[in-house]
């Protein structure tokens, strides 16, 4: 089976072309500023170089409908004809407490994401756009969901209740909802299979760490608590968001600036690396200036890596130990550096840390020492993958 995997944001539009058979990707892509002009589109047929072309893309429509033309260019595409298609995976941001796991879509399913928008609105209507634009020119095709949000959806109460009256998640659903669960499941999974290990058997903190970041604690393969909440700026300091904060900095921030759009400008764009730092919301450049001598750059930095061992200790607590700690996303990745601070003097905890082979970017491997009681891994995120190992089951449980 072959699956287009889908993630849309308001200007921009991702995808791969995957063959489940032997999970190969045939050519991916990006379409960019959609709607604005100067739109272009970044196509790579795998084995070759990437073409990039300035074509004009009014919608989300008609950038489908040209990345669909594209996979069956004569020279640039994959596929013969789009009989080949077996089905369409989209990413959703938010599915709320409504959508626990993927979903082959219905009428019912589209209505039930549009529900969740104030959840989520500055995400959920760009994924609504590309799924009603290939519902629109694949009709016969079979589309897929898969939620940012459902690996999260096994937190018991406690994880996911906030100290507010009560009637606040009866009423409007304000909860923890956490996010990049695609990433989260993807990684564990990947752990365990890498260790050779049942994921039942094992207690692991995934640690996705980029622009955005997030920790989630993993028992026995499923989610009991996770560092982001009902929207995407608490946990950790982020590349421009602030993370966990006094409330009474919120209400001191609404009093000085009077008005919650501002607020929220402050908190998810001017905040974090950023806003701390003064100079990027990048940490490569942060940790360029902290080693040029930037004081500010330095506390921004010392927060960050802080923040990951505490929810890692944190979470170790929670579940009654850890067995493995993964590293994933970009600074996740390729923070060599950054790995290693976070793990530093952490040998209290079972974490004993091998320097050399943390010396690497992108690559599936143990950081940790042979003798280290918790295992430390990098894992690279491939949500797209996951995306489409769901897309392609939900498909064959339908009878599709």
């Amino acid at each position: 089976m072959k699956i287009l995997v889908l993630n849309c944001g308001s200007s921009s539009l991702k995808y791969q072309l995957i063959d489940m058979d032997g999970e190969k990707v045939l050519a991916k892509g990006l379409v960019e500023r959609i709607g604005i002009e100067g739109s272009r589109i970044k196509h790579t047929k795998t084995g070759l170089d990437a073409v990039t072309r300035e074509v004009p893309f009014p919608d989300h429509s008609a950038a489908i409908k040209y990345v669909l033309d594209i996979l069956v260019d004569p020279e640039f595409g994959v596929l013969k004809s789009l009989d080949e298609l077996g089905a369409t995976g989209h990413r959703i941001v938010h599915g709320g407490e409504k959508f626990t796991k993927s979903v082959l879509v219905t009428p019912e399913v589209v209505k039930g994401i549009e529900e969740v928008i104030p959840l989520a609105p500055l995400h959920n209507p760009a994924n609504l756009m590309g799924l009603k634009a290939v519902m629109d020119v694949l009709p016969d095709k079979p589309n897929v969901v898969v939620f940012d949000t459902a690996f999260h959806q096994t937190m018991p109460p406690k994880a996911y209740i906030y100290g507010i009256p009560y009637e606040y998640y009866e009423k409007d659903r304000i909860r923890r909802y956490g996010f990049h669960g695609t990433s989260h499941g993807y990684v564990a999974h990947r752990a365990a299979e890498i260790l050779g290990k049942d994921i039942k058997d094992l207690k692991i903190v995934t640690c996705h760490l980029g622009n955005g970041s997030s920790i989630t604690a993993v028992d026995g393969g499923k989610c009991v608590d996770t560092s982001m909440g009902m929207g995407t700026g608490e946990g950790l300091l982020m590349g421009t968001r602030s993370g966990n904060v006094d409330p009474l900095v919120m209400i001191t921030l609404m009093e000085k600036l009077g008005d919650a759009e501002k607020v929220s400008e402050v908190v998810h764009k001017k905040s974090g690396l950023l806003g701390v730092s003064g100079v990027s919301s990048d940490l490569r450049d942060v940790e360029e200036a902290a080693e040029k001598g930037c004081e500010r750059s330095k506390i921004a930095q010392d927060i960050l890596i802080t923040g990951v061992k505490k929810y890692i200790a944190s979470y170790a607590a929670e579940m009654g130990g850890v067995d493995v700690v993964v590293f994933t996303a970009g600074i996740g990745e390729n923070g060599i550096t950054f790995r290693e601070a976070v793990c530093k003097d952490m040998e209290f905890m079972g974490i004993k840390f091998d320097a050399e082979k943390n010396n690497c970017r992108g690559k599936e491997v143990v950081i940790s020492a042979p003798d280290s009681k918790v295992t430390v891994m990098v894992v690279p995120t491939d949500e797209e993958m996951a995306i489409a190992r769901d897309t392609k089951k939900c498909v064959e449980e339908a009878g599709k």
